[in-house]
């Protein structure tokens, strides 16, 4: 449970910081929003290949 905190603090945080080198200016609640997504696609992938390579052993 803790590494998804401590996945959506990160997403958030480069968010933050990267965004703007390419001239994109999202609200908090945008990047709150958006590090929610990309920490549920990230789960989605981990699950996925956990069950791939399980299926493939």
């Amino acid at each position: 449970m803790w590494r998804w905190a401590v996945g959506y603090v990160l997403a958030v945080a480069t968010q933050i910081v990267v965004f703007p080198w390419f001239g994109l200016r999202p609200s908090i609640g945008e990047s709150l929003a958006l590090g929610g997504v990309f920490v549920g696609i990230s789960l989605l992938r981990s699950y996925t290949l956990r069950r791939l390579f399980e299926r493939w052993r």
